[in-house]
Parts: C-alpha cells; structure tokens; sequence
C-alpha cells in the first residue's frame, strides 16, 4: 500500500467514525433505525459508518439529516483531514 493509499484509508475511517458520532449523539444506538427514520438505505448508510461505499450524494444526504453543511462537517475535523 502506497502512502496516498495509507493517507486515504485514515481520512475515510475517521470520517465514517465521526458520522457514527454524530448518530450516537442524536440519540440514535442502531444505525438501522437512523437509517430508516430519515429516508436513508439501510445498508448505504451502514457501508458509509464503516467506511466504504460512500459517494459525495450520500454524505451530503446523511449531513442534511443532521442540518450541518459539508463546510460544517469538515471542519469537525480540526487539523486531523490534513
């Protein structure tokens, strides 16, 4: 594995820990059930908590959710996306 590849794989885990966060913290446990109350595929949102599968339409969905702004998201991040 590259470095790029290495750099990559770090940001994609850590953005897929924090969107499991932000569930946790709007008082959802299941990802199931968060999934399903706000209109998102099970297993979409599923794959973007365990950091695959995640385009940029499905994180702007996930985020809407959560009324954040991908600005607002990144910036969560701190210096830890660079």
């Amino acid at each position: 594995m590259t470095a790029n590849n290495k750099g990559s794989d770090r940001i994609i885990l850590l953005i897929s820990k924090k969107l499991k966060q932000l569930r946790i913290e709007k008082g959802y446990t299941s990802y199931e059930k968060f999934a399903i109350e706000n209109d998102i595929d099970r297993k979409q949102y599923w794959r973007a908590e365990n950091g695959a599968n995640l385009t940029l339409q499905s994180l702007m969905k996930i985020l809407k959710v959560h009324k954040m702004s991908l600005k607002d998201f990144f910036n969560l991040f701190d210096d830890d996306l660079q």
